[in-house]
């Protein structure tokens, strides 16, 4: 169940991010954005594997 939470608000967060960027990609720039992307996956399956270590313990 707390693995839906953290995709579904992984999911929100992203929804709520991409059209600020875009807004204010004058300013800030997409540079910075795509600095941090590529360690986007990285978390994602590090909090799967994670979460799939707590399912199993218990």
């Amino acid at each position: 169940m707390n693995i839906f939470v953290i995709l579904i608000s992984l999911f929100v967060a992203l929804l709520i991010l991409i059209p600020l960027l875009e807004k204010y990609q004058s300013k800030i720039g997409l540079d910075g954005a795509k600095k941090y992307s590529k360690y986007i996956w990285p978390l994602v399956m590090v909090s799967l594997v994670v979460q799939l270590i707590y399912v199993l313990m218990n």
